[in-house]
Order: C-alpha cells, then sequence, then structure tokens
C-alpha cells in the first residue's frame, strides 16, 4: 500500500546512529493531520529528525511497543467523528530498529481504526474499531486479530487501559458516554452516561479514577472505577479535550484547546491551581516517562510544546508538520 511505503520511507530517512548520548530515552511520534505525515522528534535537541509528506490519509494517531521496536499506524480517514468521508481499513507496523514495513493489518473492511495501546501483562494491541462499534485486539508477535469486544456505544473513538490490562475505558463521542470494557472476557461491562458530547479519556496512575471530557460545558467529568459511576466533576476554564497524568499521580493536565493553554488540576482536590500558555489548538497531552516533561500537540499552530513540570513553564515549541495531533513515546 502507498501509505506502508511512505511511512517505511520517514524511517530510512532517520540516521543510523540514533545512540545513547543524542536520545537517551527514545524518540516522540507526532502523527500530523492537516500535512498528512509523522514526525519523529529527538527529544534532546528539541527539534523534529525526520518527517515524511503523503498524499494519503495517515491517520489521527501513532503508538509504540513498550520495547520501542515497534511503531503502530492505524489509517482512520479524511473525515472527522461521525462525519462523511473515507473510512481506513488497515493499521501499518514498522520496525524502528531496522526502518522495515513488518507488516499491514488488514480489519477486512472500513472501521475507521484510530486509538492502539498496549495493555500491560496480557501483551495485545488493542485497537478502536470506530465504525463496527467495538475494540479490536491484535497479537503484535503473529499481528493477527485474536478478538472483538463491543463497546455498546458509536463513535467509540479513544481508549484507556488499566495497568493489569483487565479493563478497558472508551470515550464514545456522539453519544456522550463511557463503555467499561472486561478485555479478559471480551465483553461490555457497562455504559456510563457522560454529557451530549465528550471527548477524549484517560486514567489516573492508580487506575480509580477516569477523567473524560464534556464538549459541551467547561468541565471534566470524573468517574470512580469502583463503581463505573460519575462521582464528582472538575470545573474547568475552558471546554477540555485530551487529559494525561504526570507519573508520581499528584497532577492532571488538560488540554484546553479553544484557549489555548493547558489546565493543572491538583487530583487530591480535584481542582484547577494554575494554567499554562501554550501555542494554538492543544489537543493531545504525553508525560515522558521520566516525568520531567509533558509534551503537548498544538495543531492549530503546527507545533508542540514541551512543558517543563518543574517549573510549570512552557521552555520551547518544536516544529511539525501541520496539524499536530497523536503523540506517542519510543523508549529505547
Amino acid at each position: 500500500m502507498q501509505n506502508s511505503r511512505l511511512l517505511l520511507l520517514l524511517f530510512c530517512a532517520v540516521p543510523l546512529a540514533l545512540t545513547a548520548q543524542s536520545v537517551p530515552h527514545g524518540v516522540l511520534l507526532v502523527a500530523n493531520q492537516a500535512s498528512q505525515n509523522l514526525s519523529i522528534i529527538d527529544p534532546v535537541a528539541e527539534k523534529q529528525i525526520a518527517a515524511v509528506p503523503e498524499d494519503a490519509y495517515t491517520g489521527h494517531e501513532v503508538a509504540a511497543s513498550p520495547d520501542g521496536k515497534l511503531v503502530f499506524v492505524p489509517i482512520y480517514g479524511n473525515a472527522g467523528v461521525g462525519k462523511p468521508g473515507t473510512d481506513g481499513s488497515t493499521m501499518d507496523v514498522i520496525d524502528l530498529a531496522s526502518r522495515k514495513l513488518v507488516k499491514t493489518v488488514d480489519f477486512g473492511h472500513g472501521v475507521r481504526p484510530h486509538r492502539a495501546l498496549y495493555a500491560p501483562n496480557s501483551g495485545l494491541l488493542y485497537v478502536t474499531t470506530e465504525l463496527d462499534n467495538t475494540v479490536t485486539a491484535i497479537d503484535p508477535h503473529t499481528f493477527k486479530i485474536v478478538g472483538t469486544i463491543p463497546t455498546g456505544a458509536a463513535e467509540s473513538h479513544m481508549l484507556a487501559i488499566t495497568r493489569d490490562g483487565h479493563y478497558g475505558y472508551t470515550a464514545n463521542v456522539g453519544p456522550g458516554s463511557v463503555s467499561v470494557l472486561d478485555l479478559k472476557a471480551r465483553k461490555t461491562v457497562t455504559v456510563i452516561p457522560v454529557a451530549p458530547t465528550v471527548q477524549r479519556i484517560s486514567l489516573s496512575n492508580d487506575d480509580k479514577l477516569v477523567f473524560v471530557a464534556d464538549y459541551t460545558k467547561p468541565q471534566m467529568a470524573v468517574i470512580d472505577t469502583a463503581t463505573n459511576k460519575v462521582k464528582s466533576w472538575i470545573a474547568l476554564p475552558s471546554i477540555g479535550y485530551g487529559t494525561a497524568s504526570t507519573m508520581d499521580g499528584k497532577w492532571l493536565l488538560v488540554a484546553l484547546t479553544s484557549a489555548n493553554k493547558v489546565a493543572v488540576v491538583d487530583l487530591s482536590t480535584l481542582k484547577v491551581v494554575r494554567t499554562i500558555e501554550v501555542p494554538q489548538g492543544p489537543t493531545e497531552i504525553l508525560v515522558r516517562p521520566d516525568n520531567s516533561v509533558a509534551y503537548v500537540s498544538c495543531g492549530h499552530s503546527n507545533q508542540v510544546a514541551v512543558i517543563d513540570l518543574s517549573a510549570w513553564r512552557v521552555k520551547t515549541a518544536i516544529d511539525t508538520g501541520k496539524g499536530a495531533d497523536g503523540l506517542a513515546w519510543a523508549q529505547f
């Protein structure tokens, strides 16, 4: 496929030696929607070191295997959630070390595959397959589809998975709900009503809380995973989007897309304690494994903001392709 060949060119463009000196922890991967390309970011130099232009849509998200050897790019299509357009049916798998295409996973029909995540312990890769109202389980060693889990709702766009790999939670955008999935039993546990429309989803580091943004009001729903009910709401300065908890479990970072800010929530009080100005259009947030910085994709400015988590400020903004969105960390 053309997408696969172009993605392979991206990795061939990376320098032959990504040494420990230049990249002590790994590289940041950025899916750029508008320019239809994928960026590789050197976290030390804080700049893009490789990208490839594409004349076919790549997808919104990117994922990396826990050992940093494989990169997964679900091919979503050229539409927004619930909107007409092309329906992606594949996911490309790239070996990062050899920069060779390993496999193109074919879902067999248009499913708009979107969020890909590894499940700890089980070792399976899960991908939201939106048009089928399912999450698909893939064996990352054989690249075979081994099962599907019904979500019980349409537009299951994003996914969060508990650290033990037992449960998954999907944000169902149009229905405004969260589906609780038993990934081991491959069944829907329940569907939780949240708001008229929701966006993005994440878990606290202890897996006790699920955070999902109400996309109609400036508030964040907090779901108790013990009861599978909304236990409280976090008031936000403006409507929220992507979220991520810091590695120490103390803070929740919330992208405020229209305000061009990131809100910092104290998880002990569930209140916003500060906001940080970032470039235009923040969407997704990724906290680096060393907990020193958070990366924020800012699609309207075509940049990724790097937030210093000790100083609570943007230390730099890295130029990417147009419409920077999905983020992943490839750990070496």
